[in-house]
């Protein structure tokens, strides 16, 4: 298969697994949505999804996160890992909503990655599931099966976006890479994977695969 070819066939293999693509991450809005990404670094999203009930039910928006104490903040999310960090972002992220953004989330890629704890890939997560705006969020799954299945180089996690960006429709790229993350979950792991018994890299994957960079 050339480029274009295996291109085609994911989408049509993803889309017969997947039709339908809900957010992995429980939020009720943009806002439960950045701080909820925010805590997945590094985290799997069944564990942001134990730990959010409890912190938003101390504070759901950012004026009330904003009187909750840095500590009390970090005593909750604790689970997720990195609670230091994570904590006084969320902390100051709310903040500067209130002051500069008069409480709202911004809806563009500029202001969001301004934002403390924010980087490009948080920010792709909100501008896509959060304003339906066209993006593609690179997680480690998507990193790894784009390398497998010749789609990219594995370099780097921007590389690995931009050649993305250029084989797929811009108008699937919100849905695409929820299925990825999905398919990378359940058949595609990064250990233990077996390429035969893979629907995808059974048909196209790499034969002698090594690790791609990130």
């Amino acid at each position: 298969m050339n480029r274009n070819e295996r291109a085609k066939f994911v989408i049509e293999k993803l889309e017969s697994l997947y039709p339908e693509t809900p957010i992995p991450l429980d939020h009720k809005d943009n806002y439960t949505l950045l701080v909820a990404v925010l805590l997945s670094a590094q985290c799997t999203d069944v564990r942001v999804n134990q730990v959010t009930p409890h912190l938003f039910a101390l504070a759901d928006n950012p004026n009330d996160m904003a009187k909750v104490p840095v500590e009390k903040i970090m005593e909750v999310i604790r689970p997720c890992g990195l609670a230091p960090r994570k904590s006084q972002a969320i902390s100051d992220l709310s903040n500067i909503l209130i002051e500069k953004y008069n409480g709202q989330v911004p809806d563009n890629f500029e202001a969001l990655e301004s934002l403390p704890g924010v980087g490009h890939k948080t920010a792709s997560v909100v501008m896509s599931q959060g304003f339906g705006v066209p993006a593609f969020p690179v997680d480690t799954h998507i990193h790894r099966l784009a390398y497998r299945w010749c789609l990219s180089n594995g370099k780097n996690v921007e590389k690995t976006e931009e050649d993305l960006k250029k084989i797929f429709p811009k108008d699937i790229w919100n849905k695409l890479h929820l299925q990825i993350i999905f398919f990378g979950r359940e058949y595609c792991p990064a250990r233990g994977h077996n390429i035969d018994l893979c629907p995808i890299c059974s048909m196209m994957g790499r034969k002698n695969e090594k690790a791609p960079k990130k």
